[in-house]
């Protein structure tokens, strides 16, 4: 099967490339090694954390601000199992609507991990270990990147008691104490999080600021 351009990725790099290239014309593939589209910021990162934010921020304004509005609802009380389901609804909104997209573009899709064998040629690894190839005159690469690791410092997250930030969207319980890794904006949104939700939170940060 042969293709104008593959783009491997799906994260918002990747399908908005997609996207575009199909509505010039182009003949479209993508490959995605997960089950969803969207990458990183559609399923564990911009997505999921800014829709915690907006539902912690109002469970804080519930409990401080109303009342100084004239709007008496008494204590508010957190019910974090809805709170989860409200944010896992809205990533699967997205991700649903990235599919719709590239179905109404015309974009194939294939799930598995790709690999540049060739000018011209990519292979795609499914989990059962079947290969595919695919000839295509163009190809993008859209993997993003990984978390990188501490050096020297072997950590490993069992995402219950040492969570990484994809663990810390998805806690079953407001932690008594949280300790964050890392004053940067992923540390301190889910930090941010949990401290209105009640959590002692402490933010360890190697710079001064």
């Amino acid at each position: 099967m042969a293709y104008d351009v593959v783009i491997i990725g799906s994260g918002p790099g990747g399908y908005v490339c997609a996207i575009k290239a199909a509505q010039l014309g182009l003949k479209t593939a993508v490959i995605e090694k997960n089950a969803t589209f969207g990458g990183t910021c559609l399923n564990i990162g911009c997505i999921p954390s800014k829709a915690l934010l907006h539902a912690s921020e109002m469970f804080a304004e519930a409990g401080h601000s109303f009342d100084t509005l004239g709007v008496e609802i008494g204590t508010p009380k957190l019910n974090l199992k809805k709170m989860m389901a409200h944010k896992d609804a809205t990533v699967t909104a997205n991700v649903n609507g990235v599919a719709f997209l590239f179905k109404k573009n015309k974009i194939d899709s294939f799930q598995g991990t790709g690999k540049v064998v060739a000018a011209g040629k990519v292979s795609v690894t499914g989990e059962d270990g079947k290969v595919e190839e695919i000839e295509t005159k163009n190809i993008v690469i859209a993997t993003g990147s990984d978390v990188a690791g501490i050096p020297g410092v072997k950590v490993d997250f069992d995402e219950k008691v040492i969570v990484s930030s994809t663990g810390a969207l998805s806690l079953e319980k407001v932690p008594g104490h949280l300790v964050v890794v890392g004053g940067g904006v992923i540390g301190l949104e889910l930090g941010s999080v949990w401290a209105r939700l009640g959590a002692k939170v402490t933010v360890v940060e190697f710079l001064d600021a």
